[in-house]
C-alpha cells in the first residue's frame, strides 16, 4: 500500500486546549512532533504568546504557525514574511454572531436597564425589526451577522478597508466614512480588527455623529473604544448605551464606573468561550493541516504587512 504524504506538526504550548488540537493534527493527515524538526507549529494558549520566540528559536525547519485566535494582536511583535501565518478568522463567527444579536436586542429592547430595576418601571424600548445597523469590519463575524439580520428586515451599513460590495449590505463605507455611517443608526457593532488605524475609532466624534438611541456593541477589541469618551457620551445622553464583550484593559478593574452605568452591560469576553470555540477550532486546524500536507492556500491567512 502507497503511504500517504504527511508533516511533521508540533502543537504548543502543552496546555490548554493542546490535546484537541493534536487530535486535529492526526485527523488532518499529519504527524506530531517535537518543535525542534516540526514544519508546521499549531499554537495552542491565546495566553502565552511571549513564550513563542522560545519555541520559534528551537525550531529548525518552521514553514506554517497556526494561531489560535482572530485577533492576533499579541503576536504582531513576531511576524515574519519567511514563514506562512494562519489565524482563526471566520472560526468563531457564528458564536460571536449570535452574541451580538443577544447584546443589541438587549439594549434597544431595554432589558438591559429594565433589569437594573427593584421597581415596576415605565414601558420603553425600541424595535430591531425594520431598523438600521451599522458595522465595523467585514470579516466572518460580519457576514454571519448579516445573515442573522435578514428576518429583521435590517438596512445595513458596513465600514471596512475595502468598499467592495458585500451581499445582503445596502451601502459599504470606508473607515474615512465613519461619522457619516453611524447616522441614523439603530445599532453601532464593532467588529473589526485592532490596528494603529483603528484604535479608537469609537471617540467622542463617533458618539456625537452616533443617534440618541443607538446602542453600540463591542466584540472586537477593547481597544477600539476611548473608554473616557464612552463615559461622556453616555453622561450626556448622547448615545443610547454600551454592550461591551471586550474592554481596555481587560479585565476591566473592580470599580471601574462603567460596571455601575445603568445603560452599560459588560460580558466577560464570553462572545466566544473555549466551549464553542474549541471544536469550531479543530475543525479549521484538521482542514488546514491537510491543505499544508497537499500544497494547498490555507485557510485564514494573516496579513504580516497588515498585522491580522
Amino acid at each position: 500500500m502507497e503511504k500517504k504524504p504527511t508533516r511533521q506538526i508540533a502543537v504548543e504550548p502543552k496546555s490548554g486546549r493542546y490535546e484537541s488540537l493534536e487530535r486535529a493534527v492526526v485527523a488532518g493527515g499529519g504527524t506530531l512532533s517535537p518543535i525542534e524538526v516540526a514544519e508546521g507549529l499549531v499554537w495552542s494558549d491565546p495566553s502565552a504568546a511571549h513564550e513563542f520566540p522560545g519555541y520559534r528559536d528551537r525550531a529548525q525547519s518552521l514553514e506554517w504557525v497556526a494561531l489560535p485566535f482572530a485577533g492576533i494582536e499579541p503576536f504582531v511583535p513576531y511576524l515574519r514574511n519567511d514563514m506562512r501565518w494562519t489565524c482563526a478568522k471566520g472560526v468563531y463567527a457564528t458564536p460571536v454572531a449570535e452574541h451580538v444579536l443577544a447584546l443589541g436586542l438587549a439594549g434597544l429592547r431595554e432589558v438591559v436597564t429594565y433589569s437594573k430595576q427593584r421597581a415596576w418601571t415605565a414601558p420603553a424600548g425600541l424595535n430591531l425589526v425594520g431598523g438600521t445597523v451599522c458595522i465595523f469590519g467585514g470579516g466572518g463575524i460580519t457576514t454571519e451577522l448579516i445573515r442573522l439580520l435578514q428576518p429583521f428586515g435590517c438596512s445595513i451599513t458596513v465600514v471596512r478597508r475595502s468598499t467592495e460590495q458585500m451581499s445582503g449590505v445596502d451601502r459599504v463605507l470606508s473607515l474615512e466614512q465613519r461619522l457619516v455611517a453611524v447616522e441614523g443608526a439603530d445599532l453601532v457593532v464593532l467588529a473589526l480588527a485592532l490596528t494603529p488605524e483603528t484604535r479608537h475609532v469609537a471617540d467622542a466624534d463617533l458618539f456625537t455623529a452616533m443617534e440618541s438611541h443607538a446602542w453600540l456593541v463591542n466584540v472586537a477589541r477593547g481597544g477600539h473604544v476611548d473608554h473616557d469618551a464612552l463615559l461622556g457620551a453616555l453622561q450626556n445622553e448622547s448615545i443610547g448605551g454600551a454592550a461591551l464583550d471586550v474592554t481596555d484593559p481587560e479585565p476591566l478593574p473592580d470599580g471601574h464606573e462603567l460596571w455601575s452605568h445603568p445603560r452599560v452591560v459588560i460580558t466577560p469576553h464570553v462572545g466566544n468561550t473555549p466551549e464553542m470555540g474549541v471544536p469550531l477550532l479543530a475543525i479549521n486546524i484538521e482542514a488546514n493541516v491537510r491543505r499544508f500536507i497537499s500544497g494547498e492556500e490555507l485557510l485564514g491567512p494573516v496579513d504580516v504587512e497588515a498585522g491580522y
